[in-house]
């Protein structure tokens, strides 16, 4: 085997690991006890260099979405990665570090038969995982993937990050899988709009009259974006954003120079305010909030996003609202013209974009009790009834022994890879760090966590600078943590939250990364 010499073992530090030239293949070394492990060098998800992230609990942590991986063999342990790493082999000769440029070639597993079907209803990011996590893990029966859109599933987060920004055209949204992906492991992509799902029969009706029968079923049909109940909504230039024919349509009007109305200041909003300021447009958002995000990233944070957006040409409205729309021009051919405020104001407008929130898509769901949002009610192991389990946007489901509904990408994905292995007789249950990312003017923060009250923020850095991490804390403990330019050590909390986080022990954590760097 032809073997190169890379790193010396007093090179590698346990708490993250490093980036070697195998030949002309570059590859990340980690420790593993007193071994040492060679994988791929970039997450399979997005490409980000995993020696940028962190190792703790035996976990390699990618710096970017906090995919997670298995030090021992690579294997996937969490999303938004939908592989495991490529691995190659090592030998340590006195304290050398010496790794081979051929991949190990697991042998392949002979999977018994299985006349069972399991349906997947959504093909977004959960539906997705869900489907690659059922292959994963051994079911060797029949899959079908219910899809309301012609393309197979792709990244929505690029969206009103890039998208709409003109970064990115709608179509190189990058996909979950490639096509080839669904045919080599015998996934059926069904396209259709589902009509309605007899949980009592196991049966699943489409738009368009075909039947499906099943033996287990995960719902991952996410939300819908809501609309405003107003005079002109109807408008075609009043519009949402979820999905790439939504981008296309605000791509058509967005032109430099045109003024575009945000209504609401959730994070698509802003994420989508940033973008179309980035892409030329007078951009103005009407604030619920007089600062944005307060309630979840403390009002410091929350002023210096503000801060950011106006220092960039954003302007904010507040304690005003848009009683109505109007347009002018014949039916087909009418465009949007004025917002008119709730003080009378009337404001020249050519888009209007709606970020006020999704209800969850579970309209067609005949035979379950749905709560007062319209979500559906699961355990930890996401069972939301008879054979039958729910993921993502569309779930209340327990966090620290309450119920939630939290509508996160990552998380989705998560839910799904558990209600996958308890399809399959598992007993999986839900305890991990819910995590996401938002991104304005190129400044990108972490949130990880979820805290519904704190008593004590610690400041590490400046979030007016947006280079910080910050400990969100309730008696002592971290409740969540929100960084930005500090993605090593968001990684490692990622990990290591999963149990308690004493503030102290935290800090010291953080300083001894940072003392090492």
């Amino acid at each position: 085997m032809p073997m190169h010499r890379v790193a010396s073992l007093a090179d590698l530090r346990r708490d993250r690991g490093i980036q070697v030239e195998v030949g002309e293949t570059k590859a990340v070394l980690v420790r593993h006890g007193e071994e040492v492990r060679a994988y791929q060098a970039e997450c399979p998800h997005a490409g980000a260099p995993l020696a940028d992230g962190a190792v703790c609990n035996g976990h390699l942590i990618c710096p970017w979405h906090k995919a997670e991986f298995s030090v021992e063999d690579g294997h996937l342990c969490e999303p938004p990665a939908l592989d495991g790493l490529i691995r190659y082999p090592t030998q340590v000769i006195e304290d050398q570090i010496h790794v081979d440029d051929q991949p190990m070639r697991p042998e392949p597993e002979v999977l018994p038969d299985d006349d069972r079907c399991f349906i997947v209803i959504g093909a977004g990011a959960a539906g997705t995982a869900a489907a690659c996590a059922l292959r994963e893990k051994g079911f060797n029966g029949r899959l079908q993937l219910i899809d309301r859109e012609t393309d197979p599933g792709y990244d929505r987060t690029a969206l009103s990050k890039f998208v709409i920004a003109a970064d990115m055209r709608p179509d190189e949204t990058p996909p979950l899988r490639e096509n080839d992906f669904y045919h080599n492991n015998r996934i059926e992509r069904i396209q259709g709009e589902v009509m309605k799902l007899d949980v009592t029969n196991k049966r699943l009706t489409l738009a368009d009259g075909r039947r499906f029968a099943y033996d287990a079923a995960l719902i991952t049909t996410g939300g819908e974006p809501r609309a405003l109940p107003l005079i002109g909504a109807d408008l075609p230039q009043v519009l949402t954003l979820r999905c790439r024919d939504d981008a296309k349509k605000i791509l058509a009007v967005a032109k430099p120079g045109r003024h575009a109305l945000i209504v609401g200041d959730s994070f698509i909003g802003l994420e989508a305010a940033s973008a179309l300021r980035k892409h030329g447009l007078n951009v103005t958002v009407i604030a619920r909030h007089e600062v944005p995000f307060a309630e979840q990233l403390g009002e410091r944070i929350g002023k210096a996003i503000r801060a950011l957006h106006e220092k960039n040409g954003v302007l904010f409205r507040t304690h005003v609202d848009v009683t109505r729309f109007e347009g002018d021009g014949h039916k087909g051919k009418k465009r949007l013209q004025t917002a008119v405020l709730s003080n009378g104001e009337r404001l020249a407008v050519d888009l209007a974009l709606i970020g006020i929130g999704v209800s969850p898509a579970t309209q067609f769901i005949d035979g379950l009790e749905l709560e007062e949002d319209g979500s559906l009610s699961v355990d930890s192991g996401m069972l939301a009834g008879k054979s039958l389990w729910a993921a993502g946007d569309i779930a209340t489901f327990p966090v620290n022994e309450k119920p939630q509904r939290i509508e996160h990408w990552r998380l989705a994905q998560q839910q799904a890879r558990i209600a996958a292995s308890n399809m399959l007789g598992g007993d999986q249950h839900y305890t991990d760090v819910p995590y996401f990312w938002t991104y304005h003017f190129e400044k990108r923060l972490d949130y990880l966590g979820h805290a519904e009250e704190w008593d004590d923020i610690v400041y590490l850095g400046e979030p007016e600078s947006f280079e910080f991490l910050a400990l969100i804390c309730n008696q002592g403990v971290v409740a969540a943590v929100v960084g930005c330019e500090r993605e090593r050590e968001v990684a490692l909390l990622a990990e290591r939250m999963k149990q308690p986080l004493f503030k102290d022990e935290a800090l010291m954590l953080i300083r001894q990364m940072s003392e090492c760097a």
